[in-house]
């Protein structure tokens, strides 16, 4: 009798069980279903209210553009032949840029901007530049920005870095031009190295002087002919020369250009004025464009001192968050924590690569470095994010 009894209890107990459990999976099931709608939606109406653009072998299509003030997403498509960059510039300043958009792909671009007129490249440095119109918001209060308080002394700090980085550059560019008219090609070529590193270490604000960053650090895809453009000069057009041609000829006059920009951009330097978005934001756009995979990978297209060049940068980036990361810490305590866990994970692959000896990097070196260098990158563009640091 009590056998009988609890072998009935038994599978009473058991359909209890499933029945329970056929519940829970309901309600799961309900909520996902409720989230993955709400993320279409979004995604729709985010796809809806975003701009298209479509960059062409000559030009944005359409070239001249008009939105509203605040959040704006634009998906920029590349239609040409070569990898290409879509940027928003307010006089030489780059506001908001994706680079390195590959043939036949799109990107999408989120930034927030101000009332007010902007110009945007189209591919090639040589395409005429397009338009951007931003209106005021209806019913728009004033912007918030940012308390700077918190960051003046990391602001003096790192001023006083570029400075002293950019003497660098200055002495390094004087040195590498004057091999270069020497007429010693050795010499010339150890020259290089030094220059393009001194470079490397000022580039998270590189955005801020764009005008001078092409006539410095331009690569040569930039330009309608590539390394035969007549526009194509710096420290790339003597790097071609000196490593691909192995040549001195033709180089002096660009070699006093270089020269000469650099002069100019210490006096650019000394009366620039830079904010913490500047830095994080620059930080991270310049990390993915020596991230990016080919030949000029680290930035060193023909010496192939891939390695030198690509810890330069990181230095360079390092430094920014150095200073910026007490108040990350205290805002954003988990993406800093994170960005400290990219930096060593890169500090790894780059200690890695150093013990092989070799400043020519193989393609999966170059893959694992663009992979950690690419996550730092992604990053550093949610603490601007987080911390409310936005152009």
């Amino acid at each position: 009798m009590n056998a009988s009894k609890q072998s009935q209890a038994l599978p009473r107990t058991a359909v209890r069980i499933g029945f329970v459990l056929s519940l829970l999976l309901l309600i799961a099931s309900a909520v996902a279903f409720y989230y993955a709608t709400l993320a279409v939606q979004k995604g729709r109406r985010e796809a809806a209210a975003s701009v298209n653009v479509t960059i062409t072998g000559q030009a944005c299509e359409p070239n001249e553009i008009t939105v509203s003030a605040g959040r704006n997403i634009f998906r920029i498509a590349n239609r040409s032949d070569r990898a290409v960059e879509w940027e928003i510039l307010d006089g030489v300043m780059v506001l908001e840029e994706r680079e390195n958009i590959a043939p036949g792909f799109t990107q999408a671009l989120a930034t927030r901007l101000e009332p007010g007129d902007y110009a945007i490249t189209c591919g090639l440095i040589s395409n005429p530049r397009g338009t951007l119109h931003v209106l005021p918001a209806a019913n728009a209060g004033p912007a918030a920005k940012p308390n700077l308080t918190a960051f003046i002394g990391a602001l003096a700090e790192y001023k006083v870095f570029l400075a002293t980085e950019t003497d660098a550059f200055v002495d390094a560019a004087s040195a590498f031009a004057n091999a270069v008219k020497s007429g010693d090609l050795a010499a010339a070529r150890a020259a290089y190295l030094p220059a393009e590193t001194a470079y490397a270490r000022i580039a998270p604000v590189s955005p801020l002087f764009s005008d001078l960053d092409t006539a410095i650090d331009g690569r040569a895809d930039g330009f309608g002919q590539r390394e035969a453009d007549p526009a194509f000069g710096g420290l790339h057009r003597l790097e071609y020369g000196l490593f691909r041609q192995g040549s001195l000829e033709g180089l002096a006059p660009v070699a006093d250009r270089l020269v000469a920009d650099a002069a100019t951009l210490k006096a650019r330097i000394h009366d620039l004025r830079i904010m913490p978005e500047s830095m994080v934001g620059g930080a991270a756009a310049i990390l993915e464009r020596v991230a990016a995979a080919g030949p000029g990978f680290g930035d060193s297209p023909y010496a192939h001192e891939d390695l030198a060049s690509f810890e330069a940068t990181v230095s360079g980036v390092r430094k920014v968050f150095d200073l910026l990361r007490p108040v990350a810490a205290r805002s954003a305590p988990a993406i800093a924590a994170s960005i400290d866990a990219d930096f060593a994970a890169l500090d790894k692959s780059i200690a890695a690569r150093r013990a092989e000896v070799t400043e020519a990097l193989a393609d999966p070196a170059k893959a694992e470095l663009g992979k950690a260098a690419t996550a730092l990158a992604a990053d550093l563009s949610r603490l601007r994010d987080m911390m409310d640091l936005s152009q």
